[in-house]
């Protein structure tokens, strides 16, 4: 969403959103460019400050602790039951700010399009993206498109950056988990994955399985409200629940038990993962985040959790151990133990 080759809207024709293609001219810095900007990406995220259209966004600076985050989403499909690549492309770095405590603030936007993809597509994501920037309430401020040749990319790739701010007297970090503190989920585990995976492989079930995708900083200050001493936050994306406790332990020096009988997980997911061979610690969500706080604090904690929309399902999973191996394990419903390795590989691509 550069600025270069801007020309006044009146001097442009309108796009064909609905039958036409992203061409090779649209990254190049004239007339088609400007069309795209001005008709799709200024139309769908019109604020003050992209208003302004230069190639930075200009905004008053906060007293305290500011984040910052950026993520890449490069998905396939790109549209998938309950989201798509535009409304994950919010979600995902809002909720990487959110884990800080923080509150976003500020978003910036970065498009490579493929020669060829269909504006209406186009159209569509942009819109969604508006949609999810806009419920949330962290506006689009500033971007960059550009267009490579057909066969180089996949369609559509976004680049999103997050800015916020850090409440005065929250210190949330991966490495303050403390044996004795509690480990708690917010809701069901696996359902982005797996609604990805039925997608692509065609499969159908009972009920539809729909990604959690969702923004979580409502939720993150809900918590924050009612114990504000929580020591983890962490979003269970790429590798699920597994892959992240197991970062969170080593960064910690810490060990884990997780109770298999008190993971939340839907029965059609947990039928997904049986029929594919999958474990569903190991797959993704995208509305869904792990907390650690004090064993004192971990009821109200829950309560808290469970009282707002996105927390509904959340449970307390496990609690922190000394353990020098930093390993994480598991209690079995049959009473035995077994260890919740690292991921080995990739168990599904093009998730997020």
């Amino acid at each position: 969403m550069s600025r270069r080759g801007i020309i006044k809207p009146g001097y442009m024709r309108a796009a064909d959103l609905k039958n036409g293609c992203i061409e090779m001219v649209h990254g190049s810095g004239g007339r088609a460019m400007a069309q795209l900007i001005h008709q799709l990406f200024l139309t769908a995220f019109d604020n003050e400050y992209l208003r302004k259209m230069n190639d930075q966004a200009c905004f008053q600076s906060f007293n305290g602790r500011m984040v910052m985050s950026t993520d890449s989403h490069v998905i396939t499909p790109l549209f998938f039951p309950g989201g798509d690549i535009g409304s994950l492309s919010v979600h995902g770095t809002i909720n990487d700010i959110a884990m800080s405590g923080a509150k976003p603030c500020y978003l910036a936007a970065s498009f490579i399009l493929e020669e060829g993809f269909p504006l209406s597509d186009l159209k569509r994501i942009v819109d969604s993206m508006a949609n999810a920037a806009q419920a949330a309430q962290v506006p689009i401020v500033t971007g960059d498109t550009k267009v490579v040749e057909k066969g180089s990319g996949d369609g559509v790739f976004i680049t999103t950056t997050g800015i916020g701010m850090v409440p005065e007297g929250i210190n949330i970090s991966s490495e303050n988990a403390r044996p004795g503190d509690k480990i708690l989920v917010s809701g069901t585990l696996g359902d982005h994955g797996i609604a990805i995976m039925a997608l692509r492989e065609n499969l159908s079930f009972h009920t539809s399985i729909i990604s959690d995708t969702a923004a979580l900083h409502d939720l993150v200050a809900h918590m924050i409200a009612a114990a504000p001493d929580i020591h983890v936050l962490r979003d269970p994306t790429r590798g699920g629940v597994a892959t992240a406790l197991n970062e969170i332990a080593l960064q910690s020096s810490v060990g884990m038990m997780l109770y298999e009988n008190k993971l939340p997980i839907r029965e059609q997911v947990y039928a997904a993962c049986e029929f594919l061979g999958l474990d569903p610690l190991y797959i993704a969500n995208e509305g869904n985040l792990i907390a650690i706080c004090t064993a004192e604090d971990s009821t109200n904690l829950l309560n808290a959790m469970r009282a707002h929309p996105l927390g509904e399902n959340a449970a307390i999973i496990g609690e922190i151990l000394e353990d020098t191996h930093c390993f994480v394990q598991m209690q079995t419903r049959f009473g035995g133990k077994r260890v919740v390795d690292w991921l080995s590989g990739e168990q599904l691509p093009r998730i997020c």
